[in-house]
């Protein structure tokens, strides 16, 4: 693994308003700890800092360079702030070179799956990062994983994955890192399954409606209905010649 070179001052003043100036000024306030040394508070160049971690991410081993002298480290933990997200601050651990360590490394998928292309399916890719232990030097940038003979359901596990020399993977080894699964199939209705379109408006018959002129139609809107038991008018006598 390639050493990058950052350099650092020693912070001594920790107040919540010292620190806000600091981030104002550019400056990202820092703390380095572990091995047999005290944990020492620290300032650092934003910009340097950003430009290590877009070139290498977080697995990269540091020469922290503090005033006449230097120690190798490692990223262990950026903080954020939650609104711009920006870098607000930073955690290094000392490390020895002789000594192995646990560390999180991504995994790169390669290859494209026939079961995907031709298939038509979907790859789920669920672990995205193998927790893995070794010497410092021998640290990965990252796992590659090729997927280029995966047909649809069939995956591929932890075990699967061919470790580089020197790396032990900690991860369980039934953990299941890619799948290719069918897309979801869209229900079809069935007659007896259809949703039924909006039904119509009952109506409540009340007996059939007679036609217009015939006998027992229904008075016009605002008449009277003739009174029970009342006698037909007598028709009109014949005109005289």
């Amino acid at each position: 693994m390639q050493t990058i070179e950052l350099g650092a001052d020693k912070r001594e003043i920790v107040t919540k308003g010292t620190l806000r100036t600091l981030r104002v000024g550019g400056m990202i306030p820092a703390v380095v700890y572990g091995g047999k040394k005290e944990p020492a508070n620290l300032i650092i160049e934003g910009k340097k800092l950003i430009r290590v971690l877009k070139g290498h991410g977080m697995n990269v081993l540091v020469n922290l360079k503090v005033g006449a002298g230097a120690e190798v480290v490692l990223l262990k933990d950026l903080q954020r702030d939650v609104l711009t997200h920006e870098i607000i601050h930073v955690d290094f651990q000392r490390i020895s070179m002789t000594e192995k360590l646990d560390v999180n490394v991504p995994i790169h998928i390669k290859g494209e799956a026939p079961g995907v292309k031709v298939g038509g399916g979907i790859m789920e890719h669920i672990l995205r990062d193998l927790r893995v232990r070794c010497l410092p030097a021998d640290i990965p940038d990252g796992i590659h994983l090729d997927v280029s003979a995966l047909q649809l359901n069939q995956g591929l596990k932890v075990k699967d994955i061919v470790a580089p020399q020197g790396v032990e993977i900690l991860n369980e080894a039934e953990a299941l890192v890619v799948n290719i699964v069918a897309p979801a199939a869209e229900e079809v209705a069935t007659p007896a399954t259809a949703v039924a379109g909006p039904a119509e408006p009952e109506v409540i018959a009340k007996g059939k409606k007679p036609e217009e002129g015939e006998e027992g139609a229904a008075p016009a809107a605002g008449a009277k209905a003739p009174a029970a038991g009342a006698a037909k008018a007598p028709a009109a006598p014949a005109a005289k010649k």
